[in-house]
């Protein structure tokens, strides 16, 4: 004997639906959860297809004191399909409405468009000139680094990245002249440091020679490169610094 096949979720909504409409009472959701079963409807079910008739309008609730009414009757299922149809079928004119609309936009488009020799002619000149603008564009990326005013922010940045480094050298030299002064005794091991942290006897103001201008995109400017050999300014100035509370504390 083969099983007996559930009820689907349509036929359980139809199901507690001819509860409503076969007795036009107001029911709770506890009472409808014990008329379920004898539809066929399982008492576990009953709450979601009770809900889901809600939320299409085919069963109404009301909230009386503390307990919540559901309630239905078959004018109500029959206004409800009336409103359904009512908007499918304005959906359905406005869809046409739409599709009458696109295609007079596509055979107007059509026109002038159709296959002709004059048209391929056309499109392959259209093709050369977008091939030569890509050529332009990929040309002019190439002499980027000649603009002139890419030039002129690149000696601005020049200077004074040359006037910062110079300063910092002046406040080494500045330092290191208060170390001399103050603790000449420390010479050897002051010079000791200066060697570590590679401040060389040929350390100095960095000089800034000119640009040429064929030159001045494609070449490091050796006057400042100088300054990439050597540490961070800032560095010198910290550790001299520590080198200076070692001094005072010895």
């Amino acid at each position: 004997m083969s099983k007996k096949r559930g009820l689907s979720l349509d036929e359980k909504r139809e199901k507690m639906l001819q509860i409503f409409y076969d007795s036009q009472d107001f029911y709770l959701l506890k009472e409808l959860e014990k008329l379920g079963p004898k539809k066929g409807v399982i008492s576990q079910s009953v709450k979601d297809v009770i809900q889901s008739l809600v939320d299409d309008d085919l069963v109404f609730k009301d909230k009386i004191g503390t307990s919540v009414y559901f309630w239905s009757l078959p004018s109500c299922a029959g206004n409800q399909l009336r409103n359904v149809y009512r908007k499918l079928e304005s959906d359905l004119q406005g869809s046409k409405k739409r599709m009458a609309e696109l295609v007079e936009q596509s055979n107007a488009l059509k026109k002038g468009r159709e296959d002709s020799d004059e048209r391929e002619e056309a499109l392959n000149e259209l093709k050369a000139a977008e091939q030569k603008h890509k050529e332009l564009k990929d040309e002019m990326a190439q002499f980027a680094d000649n603009d002139p005013a890419a030039f002129e922010a690149m000696k601005s940045a020049i200077e004074v990245a040359h006037a910062a480094a110079n300063r910092w050298t002046d406040n080494i030299f500045t330092l290191q002249q208060w170390c001399s002064n103050n603790f000449p005794q420390a010479k050897e091991q002051l010079e000791h440091l200066y060697e570590e942290v590679g401040i060389k006897e040929d350390f100095d103001y960095l000089e800034l020679p000119a640009i040429p201008v064929s030159e001045g995109c494609h070449q490091k400017i050796s006057g400042v490169t100088q300054e990439s050999t050597r540490p961070g300014f800032p560095v010198y100035i910290i550790v001299l610094t520590c080198v200076f509370k070692n001094l005072l504390h010895s």
